[in-house]
């Protein structure tokens, strides 16, 4: 088996023993430094979270907690020794280490791309075709928007996609694509993901189905709960709220932590940015936003919708996006104002970064 970097090709006995030539803070020397720490056994790792509900913290996590993920992956997607995986999630962060993980363990082809928008631009690959994708929204929905790549995504035996919520615009563009597509749920301390829901085709389904061996239930706040081979069957108590559905199924609600409290009401921003997704999905509108809380001398949060770019590119005007919402939403969630920014921050795994945005704000209000 080999991974393979741009024009570079290595086989996994020449990573396990690569002298690293190149400045350490590249992005292929650390990409091959932790395959060459894997393929000689290092038994722990230090990651660091991706720092978008919070300070980015860092988690000691174990090669058995590892290699127990990537052996649920695989049973339920199939994958097998000489499948053909794609890398193009940031390898610094869980996502992208574990994708490597699951090809040293499995035994696949890695074929590693720097991330990007478009992880194809520019890129020409010995490989024929893929049989495992993982992408971020933002570069599944540049792909097809292009246009060139449905053909090679068709052939896959799976892809999933992870990092930020699926809007309905992709949702619906995902439709077109043949290959079974994953939406991912987890999160650095759970060693990547320990669920998956299908967006695509007849068993397409809103709800997330665990991995093997993962059992689940709820706080008294209504977050979910998990125990796993991944959490070394050590309960984790996550800020996601959830609706159970039996044993093995549950239906994602929004982070209990995520709320904006408006004139003291609570309010669920994931309730507000659904509403607007599905709205800016039937006008024609797919620029990404965001729904924050920014200080109100009044109210202490408006509810506040952050746009990016310029203005609406669907020609709709401001109001009349916000009067349509009064239609879904309660008086205290419809949006106050609607703000715009020229590009929405980012954390370093490419999820929007809503304490940037807040911060920015507050930044152009003084």
């Amino acid at each position: 088996m080999h991974l393979y970097f741009q024009q570079q090709q290595f086989s996994f006995e020449e990573l396990s023993c690569i002298q690293i030539l190149m400045p350490s803070e590249s992005y292929l020397a650390q990409t091959l430094q932790f395959c060459k720490e894997w393929l000689l056994g290092k038994e722990t790792f230090h990651i660091f979270t991706s720092g978008s509900t919070g300070t980015p913290k860092a988690i000691t996590i174990s090669r058995k907690q590892m290699q127990e993920s990537a052996s649920a992956t695989a049973k339920a997607l199939g994958l097998q020794a000489g499948d053909n995986a794609f890398i193009c999630l940031n390898t610094n962060y869980i996502a992208g280490k574990m994708m490597l993980v699951r090809g040293l363990e499995i035994g696949m082809n890695m074929i590693v791309a720097e991330p990007a928008a478009n992880p194809f631009a520019g890129m020409e690959t010995p490989l024929p075709h893929f049989d495992f994708y993982a992408f971020v929204p933002l570069q599944l929905q540049t792909l097809l928007e292009e246009g060139k790549q449905i053909e090679k995504l068709n052939k896959a035996k799976a892809i999933i996609v992870g990092g930020a919520p699926v809007n309905a615009a992709l949702a619906n563009a995902l439709q077109t694509i043949s290959a079974p597509i994953y939406a991912t749920y987890g999160m650095t301390e759970t060693v990547s993901h320990i669920a998956l829901k299908r967006l695509n085709g007849k068993e397409q389904s809103p709800y997330y189905q665990v991995l093997p061996n993962t059992q689940i239930g709820q706080d008294e706040r209504g977050c979910l709960t998990i125990i796993s081979p991944v959490t070394h069957f050590e309960k984790i108590i996550t800020n996601d709220k959830v609706k159970l559905i039996d044993s093995q199924r549950f239906e994602w609600i929004g982070r209990v932590d995520n709320v904006i409290n408006s004139g003291g009401v609570k309010i669920q921003i994931e309730k507000i940015e659904n509403e607007i997704d599905t709205l800016f999905a039937k006008l024609g509108i797919l620029q990404r936003f965001a729904v924050v809380g920014l200080p109100d001398g009044k109210l202490g949060e408006a509810v506040t919708l952050v746009v990016e770019g310029n203005s609406l590119l669907a020609h709709v005007a401001d109001n009349e996006i916000l009067n349509l919402l009064k239609n879904k939403l309660s008086k205290y969630e419809v949006p106050k104002k609607i703000l715009y920014l020229p590009a929405l921050p980012e954390t370093e795994t490419n999820k929007i970064n809503k304490l940037k945005i807040k911060a920015l704000l507050a930044g152009l209000a003084n």
